[in-house]
Parts: structure tokens; C-alpha cells; sequence
């Protein structure tokens, strides 16, 4: 008589499941909340206990969306907008999502998502979101432009169940399925603990385009706040009990017109300014002294997923880590009369700087540019003059690379 073997097949599966979902101590997890639609300024007046009790594990602070303004990366205060920003770490004029229609995202522009499951496929990858799109269109899962990625876990799509969400004119559906879409992703991260997560709300920025500044956007951020404490409570339960890991960040895609604050989308400081609430450690004083953009999560994030992101792709991002160490910050280009001026603030006063240059941006196409060594000079004298007299006019993408961070800036005549 054979021996019975699928009994114990079965047995090693479930133990396997078992080891796989009670993680290792130490195992490096991310999860990334955006809240819709809340500026700098209403934020800072409302009280939420929760979202200062995850800041006085690492720290908050005021942020910008909307690009370089007046430049070539300006980009709309539009959410889908700011979505992809993060995404992707650059702004519109890379990504190419320029309003919510989200009309042809431009994929050789990764995804934090797209790098993670590259690098990483048997790890898990979950998104909780009260917007389809994020998913399909931003994140792009299935298609065949993102390599047909395929996300492990998501939980998201109940705006069109107009059955169990009928759809009221006062959007307290969208608050329902907030609280749906809150309520599985605290579960699941408890229960399976992906490595990495985005969890997208609604339902401020619904109250906010209803009744503008005042009480009723103000009882939807405090709403939130005791959403953002199911989601922590579900992290300190995997810190606490399995020894994990884990890097949150919560933010937003834009802030709201200065006159009732029923808008967004203009180029205004309140429209322009955000803000980030993290556990994060190792916060570096990029993050402490300056106002990041957006675009500066999710190069973050890959640092604390050890994600390695390769050097054609790194020339492209426009954001840098808020951990960790950095080469330089701030960086401005300028040409005059054949000649480009550049600057920039040392942050690495030890290392040195090459300067790249190309006057072509295939990449975009997905195909490669030819970057030039212009120089390679000390970090700390903080500028550099390069002559692009005997080079194509036109069009110059300029690449500054240290050794713990690269940043860009384009030159459009």
C-alpha cells in the first residue's frame, strides 16, 4: 500500500502560511496613507491625536505638491495629479497624468509598486483605495505598459456598487466606504502584514468641495484622524508583536483655494501646500529644516525597502529620501550667452558631485540618452559654470549625482 502523502503536504503548506504570515523580526514593511484634500494650515488647527501620536514617533511637517512653479515641472494641485507624483517621485512633466481623466500616464516612469515587484516578487503588495482608478490606471496592474504588473492583495472598486453604497447627494457613501476601505486594511495588515501598502481616502476632499472651510470639512478631518488610528494600532501590533519593521507615511495630494476653500488646482500657496506626518526614524534635516515635495516619499520608502532603483531610472526622479543621508539639495541651473550656471547646497560636505548633461530625452519613449561627463568637482564648493556652446540648444537635462543622492533640473529654451 502507497503511503498517504497529501495529508502531510497539506501540513507543510499550512505551516508554511503560518510562518509566512507571523513574520521575522527586523522585516522592513511600508505603508502609505493620502487623505484627500487637506492644506497645511487646516491640518495644523484641528485636533487629531492620533496623527500626532504617529508624528511623535518621527515627525511632521509642511510640504509642497504642484512642481518647480513658473518652470517646466509645474504641476496642477489636481489629485490624481498628486497621486502619480508620489507614485512615481517626479512631477507632470515626466508622469504625464495631468488631471483626474488620467487620459495616458506615461509608465516608463515607475511606480514605487513597479520597482518593489520587480525586485522583490515574493513579497506582498496590497492597495486599500475608495478610487478604482489608483489602481488600474496609476498603478497600471494588468498592463501590458507596466510589464503587466500584478499586485498581491487589493480591496477597492465599492464607489460603483451603487447597490450596498447608493450614491446621496451629502457623499456620506464615500464616508461609508472610507470607513470599509479602512476597516480591511487594518484587518489585513494585522492578519497577512504586506510589505508593501496604500491605503487612498475620499471623503475629506468630497467635504471640502461641499462646504469649503468651516465645520463640516473640519468633522471630516477629525473623521479621518480616527481612521489613521485603526491603521496605527494594526502597526504597532505587528512592531509590538513580531518585532517588524515599519515606515508609515500619511499625507496629501493638495491643499484648497485661499477665498472659501471649496477649490483646488491653481498655483496658489494654500493650493501648493501640504503636509506628511511619519514614524519614520533616521529623519534626516532635509525633512527637519526644509519644505519637501511629495515627489520625496517614495524615493523614502525605496530606501527603507531596500529597494535599489538602477542609475537610468535614479537620473530621472525628482524627489530625494527624507532618511538617511543625502550629497546636496536645492539644486537651480541657469543658462546664459553658451554657458549653464548651477548651484546647489551641500548636504555631504566630504564627497564629490558629477555633473551630467544630455540634450535629449528618449527616455520618456523608453529609450536611453546619452549623458555626457561635464565635471566632477568637490561637493562643498556648492556651484560650477559648464559650457554647452559647442552642444545642440534647446533642451538640457542636467543630472547632479553624489553618492547618497542624485537630483535633476531640466533647461527649456
Amino acid at each position: 500500500m502507497k503511503p498517504r502523502i497529501v495529508p502531510v503536504l497539506l501540513l507543510i503548506l499550512c505551516l508554511v502560511r503560518t510562518h509566512a504570515s507571523v513574520g521575522q523580526p527586523g522585516q522592513r514593511k511600508v505603508l502609505f496613507v493620502i487623505v484627500d484634500g487637506i492644506s497645511a494650515d487646516v491640518i495644523e488647527k484641528i485636533a487629531k491625536p492620533n496623527l500626532d501620536a504617529i508624528a511623535r514617533e518621527g515627525g511632521y511637517v509642511r510640504a509642497y505638491v504642484g512642481g518647480q512653479k513658473g518652470t517646466y515641472s509645474q504641476t496642477p494641485t489636481i489629485s490624481a495629479v498628486g497621486y502619480n507624483s508620489l507614485l512615481t517621485g517626479t512631477w507632470v512633466n515626466k508622469h504625464n497624468v495631468w488631471d483626474n481623466d488620467i487620459k495616458a500616464p506615461n509608465y516608463q516612469y515607475w511606480t514605487i509598486f513597479r520597482f518593489f515587484e520587480s525586485q522583490y516578487p515574493q513579497k506582498k503588495t496590497a492597495v486599500f483605495s475608495t478610487w478604482l482608478d489608483n489602481r488600474t490606471k496609476l498603478v497600471g496592474e494588468g498592463l501590458p505598459a507596466t510589464g503587466h504588473l500584478r499586485l498581491d492583495y487589493s480591496f477597492d472598486g465599492f464607489e460603483l456598487d451603487t447597490l450596498h453604497f447608493p450614491h446621496d447627494k451629502d457623499k456620506l457613501y464615500i464616508h461609508q466606504i472610507d470607513e470599509k476601505v479602512v476597516n480591511e486594511a487594518a484587518a489585513y495588515i494585522r492578519q497577512e502584514s504586506p510589505d508593501l501598502s496604500w491605503v487612498y481616502l475620499e471623503y475629506t476632499d468630497d467635504m471640502g468641495h461641499r462646504y469649503g472651510d468651516g465645520e463640516r470639512f473640519h468633522e471630516a478631518i477629525r473623521m479621518m484622524d480616527d481612521q489613521m488610528g485603526r491603521l496605527w494600532k494594526a502597526v504597532q501590533y505587528r512592531q509590538k508583536t513580531f518585532g517588524e519593521d515599519w515606515q508609515v507615511f500619511i499625507t496629501t495630494d493638495h491643499g484648497r483655494s485661499a477665498d472659501t476653500g471649496k477649490n483646488h488646482g491653481g498655483q496658489s500657496e494654500r493650493e501648493r501646500s501640504t503636509w506628511m506626518v511619519t514614524n519614520a526614524k533616521n529623519l534626516n534635516p532635509y525633512f527637519r529644516n526644509s519644505t519637501p515635495g511629495i515627489v520625496d516619499i517614495m524615493p523614502t520608502l525605496a530606501r527603507h525597502l531596500q529597494v535599489s532603483i538602477p542609475k537610468e531610472q535614479a537620473f530621472e526622479i525628482d524627489g530625494i529620501p527624507l532618511t538617511g543621508k543625502l550629497s546636496l539639495t536645492q539644486p537651480t541651473a541657469k543658462k546664459e550667452a553658451g554657458k549653464i550656471a548651477l548651484s546647489w547646497k551641500a548636504a555631504d560636505p566630504e564627497g564629490t558631485v558629477k555633473i551630467w548633461l544630455t540634450t535629449t530625452n528618449h527616455f520618456e519613449e523608453g529609450q536611453r540618452d546619452r549623458y555626457l561627463l561635464m565635471d566632477e568637482l568637490p561637493i562643498k564648493a556648492e556651484k560650477a559654470v559648464i559650457d554647452v556652446s559647442k552642444l545642440p540648444t534647446g533642451f538640457y537635462k542636467i543630472v547632479l549625482e553624489g553618492r547618497y543622492s542624485t537630483l535633476s533640473r531640466w533647461i527649456v529654451e
